[in-house]
């Protein structure tokens, strides 16, 4: 899914006008880090605040990067990362859990209103909100993101065998309640 020509240029341009070329990162990543996020956050507000804590990350690092991952791999770590850490305050914080808010969203039309597309899709999104957060995140990056599980590897720290694992029971799962319905 990566463009590491595009990449490239961004890395060298940012060696060169960090300014320039952080906004050109900016503009490529945007929508599809949202939306990475969005997928495991659940809220928009929650997303628009993670996705904004990683690219204060990126700026704040973008010196110590050292293109030992792709530009890509690394951007989806920070937000994956930064997901996570909202997901983990909201839990410790929270009067309504994720998991209640999950339910909220999977058992009502009105909660999906950040949904657009056909019943299929709708109740495909309402299966993925039943997963374990892990496979959640595996079969989001695997599914809508079109990442390898090399990548998915770099990004989540987890061995290919366990993502190949995760996504495998997180298919069956959604397959079982697509069924059922």
């Amino acid at each position: 899914m990566s463009n590491n020509n595009s990449d490239d240029n961004i890395s060298d341009l940012i060696k060169t006008d960090l300014n320039k070329g952080f906004r050109l990162l900016v503009e490529k990543y945007s929508q599809k880090l949202y939306w990475h996020i969005r997928r495991l956050v659940i809220l928009h507000e929650d997303a628009d605040d993670a996705l904004q804590n990683t690219f204060i990350n990126v700026w704040k690092s973008i010196g110590n990067f050292r293109s030992e991952s792709s530009l890509y791999t690394w951007l989806y770590t920070i937000a994956t990362n930064e997901a996570l850490t909202l997901i983990n305050k909201r839990k410790r914080n929270a009067s309504v859990s994720i998991d209640e808010l999950e339910s909220y969203f999977a058992s009502s039309r009105e909660g999906s209103t950040w949904f657009d597309g056909d019943e299929a899709l709708f109740k495909l999104h309402n299966a993925i909100l039943t997963l374990p957060e892990k496979q959640r995140i595996v079969f989001n990056l695997k599914y809508f993101d079109e990442m390898t599980y090399d990548e998915m590897s770099k990004i989540l720290k987890t061995s290919e065998g366990a993502l190949k694992a995760s996504y495998h029971h997180a298919v069956k799962k959604i397959e079982r309640i697509l069924t059922d319905d």
